[in-house]
C-alpha cells in the first residue's frame, strides 16, 4: 500500500500538493472564530520536500489561545492523513506576533473589520 502511495505522489507536482494543503488548512477552524487557519494568516510556511513531508509553520492569535494544544495537532493530522503527504509537522512560531492585519480580505469581512 506504501509503494501504491509514493507512486501517487511521483505524479503530483509540490505546488499542487500546496494547493491541496491549503485545501485541507481551510477545513480547520478557531471554535471562537467562523474563519478558518489559513484566511486568518496563522499558517506562515507550508514546506514540503522531495519526498513529500510537509512542515507546516504557524501562529495562533495568542500563545494562551484555548486551543493552543489542540489546534496545531488538528492541522497536523489533517495533513498528514493527505494521500498526497507522506509525514507532517506542525511548529509553532510566535514570530512575528500576529495581528489582525495578516488576515485575508475575506476573512476580514467576514469578521466586520472592512
Amino acid at each position: 500500500m506504501m509503494e501504491e502511495n509514493t507512486e501517487h505522489r511521483k505524479e503530483i507536482s509540490k505546488k499542487e500538493v500546496e494547493e491541496l494543503i491549503i485545501q485541507t488548512l481551510k477545513t480547520v477552524y478557531d471554535p471562537e472564530i467562523p474563519v478558518d487557519v489559513y484566511e486568518m494568516g496563522l499558517i506562515y510556511e507550508i514546506n514540503i520536500d522531495d519526498d513529500f513531508n510537509v512542515e507546516i509553520v504557524m501562529t495562533l492569535t495568542s500563545p494562551s489561545c484555548p486551543v493552543a494544544e489542540s489546534m496545531p495537532e488538528e492541522v497536523r493530522q489533517k495533513i498528514e492523513d493527505m494521500w498526497s503527504v507522506k509525514s507532517a509537522t506542525v511548529e509553532m512560531a510566535w514570530e512575528p506576533t500576529w495581528d489582525k492585519d495578516m488576515m485575508s480580505e475575506e476573512a476580514k469581512l467576514e469578521l466586520g473589520f472592512m
